[in-house]
């Protein structure tokens, strides 16, 4: 007999998690299929050899207030007991130098114009958290966005403010803009290391990157960065734990196989059962929903459908090691500029995560420590990674170079390229991220909520507003919206 449910949510990374408690809050039951052993997707973690690894995402930001995460946890009730970083990130420029990126906004500034030079600093990074402010302030109010009918349009309009339309000429310029605007374009330093910062959230350069989501993405390190104590699984854990108290299902190792539509009915089988419900939350990439379910809807996401060309993979290499002796490090989380691109693979960076020295529960033994350090890949289908422990070699002396550790110290390592991500995920490609931020695609542009015009919707890092935690959470939550406002 197939079972039956209100709404069933493809995955279980955070923007499918998040649309599926704020369903299950309203009263509607909920399946959530996930295709791993794990839940989270790029959100979670793993237990290895006598360490537990992040499986991707290794940065927290959204619990400030106005934020998407703040949003949804209270919503929901929730309470989490992250640590917060009193120095969310050191980058390391190729001369040896050693950035401090303070959460403080007069500190930071003061910390560019040491590193940087005097000239425009001050004006350049003030905007940029302004806008950012603004970003950040705007997203829980405009739920509409990106309007897809006359009712979207009619709500973005009646939540609309004059700062609104005075912030909203940013979407048209770009970071690079804004960089000649300042005169700093020329400073190559500081361009170089806008750009690897840019890579980090929005998965491009100056060139590319609009000002909206660039200013976000320059000054997330000057808002609120926590880390979870026994990896980010535990922001996971707890949404899960409420799907199943309001009546929800979560089913792990159940991948969705196809998806059809009839009598206005979804039918979903998979590859242990066949479902049936009244509402689909997809929450996997754009690429991998159409190859599910399309009956003729890629020829409509045909100019919004990225292929391997336009993604990046991640290279990723977890390391156990024992604490050496006097390490220095003031941050869980570095930026390390390459003084030549990365062999292999040509990125110009490496970021490592560390597990916080007040969190012995990622490591079995005592004095141990977890770092996780991971890289670009650029289009992923084509890429050929023919030797991965050159690269891992590679990637230990740098590290055993910068102080991090003595090799001696290293006690296990191992390393993933873009077949481990699509094997871990099932992200087409092995695509890791979201869909990178592109010059030609304003906000508007991008994928929205609605899928197919019925009762099927999109969340995660392919839809607007794209990557990160915050994003999928935002995301998870307009999806959550708009299925409400559209028949609930």
């Amino acid at each position: 007999m197939t079972k039956s449910y209100d709404v069933v949510v493809i995955g279980t990374g955070m923007g499918s998690l998040t649309a599926a408690s704020l369903l299950a809050k309203e009263g509607l039951q909920v399946l959530a299929l996930e295709q791993n052993y794990l839940p989270g997707g790029c959100t979670s973690a793993y237990w290895r050899k006598g360490f537990v690894f992040e499986s991707g995402a290794t940065t927290l930001v959204g619990l400030d207030e106005t934020m998407p995460l703040r949003h949804l946890l209270d919503t929901l009730g929730l309470t989490l007991a992250p640590i917060r970083l009193g120095l969310p990130m050191q980058v390391h420029l190729k001369d040896g130098t050693v950035v401090n990126r303070y959460e403080d906004l007069e500190a930071w500034i003061a910390e560019a114009e040491r590193v940087f030079g005097v000239h425009n600093q001050r004006p350049f990074w003030t905007l940029c958290y302004q806008i950012s402010q603004f970003v950040w302030e705007t997203s829980m109010k405009q739920t509409a966005f990106p309007p897809r009918n006359l009712r979207d349009l009619w709500l973005c309009a009646r939540r609309a403010t004059l700062k609104q339309f005075r912030f909203a000429r940013y979407a048209f310029t770009t970071v690079e803009d804004l960089l000649r605007r300042f005169g700093l374009l020329s400073n190559a330093r500081f361009v170089e290391f806008v750009n690897e910062q840019l890579l980090i959230t929005a998965q491009n350069y100056l060139a590319e990157v609009n000002m909206l989501f660039g200013a976000t993405a320059l000054c997330y390190t000057n808002f609120g960065n926590y880390y979870m104590p026994g990896g980010l699984i535990n922001l996971v854990n707890p949404l899960i734990a409420y799907i199943e108290e309001k009546g929800g299902q979560v089913h792990l190792r159940e991948g969705v196989q196809q998806i059809d539509y009839q009598q206005n009915t979804y039918q979903i089988r998979t590859n242990k059962d066949t479902y049936t419900a009244r509402f689909l939350v997809s929450g996997i990439p754009l690429n991998n929903t159409l190859e599910l379910y399309d009956k003729g809807y890629g020829k409509a996401y045909k100019r919004q459908l990225m292929d391997s060309s336009l993604l990046n993979s991640a290279f990723q290499v977890g390391i156990g090691f024992d604490i050496p002796p006097n390490q220095p490090w003031e941050s869980i989380h570095h930026q390390i500029h390459l003084p030549a691109p990365l062999p292999q693979i040509g990125s110009h960076s490496i970021f490592v995560s560390l597990s916080h020295p007040d969190d012995p529960s990622r490591c079995d033994q005592p004095n141990q420590r977890v770092a996780s350090v991971s890289t670009h890949i650029p289009h992923p289908a084509q890429t050929v990674i023919h030797d991965k422990q050159a690269i891992v070699q590679y990637i230990l002396d740098l590290l055993i170079e910068k102080g991090f550790f003595r090799a001696e110290d290293i006690v296990y390592t191992h390393a993933s390229a873009q077949q481990s991500w699509q094997k871990w995920t099932g992200r087409a490609f092995g695509f890791v991220g979201g869909y990178p931020q592109l010059k030609r695609v304003k906000p508007w542009q991008m994928v929205e909520a609605r899928l197919d015009g019925k009762k099927a919707y999109l969340c995660g890092d392919t839809t607007y507003p794209g990557q990160g935690i915050p994003g999928t959470v935002l995301s998870g939550i307009i999806a959550a919206e708009k299925l409400r406002r559209d028949w609930l």
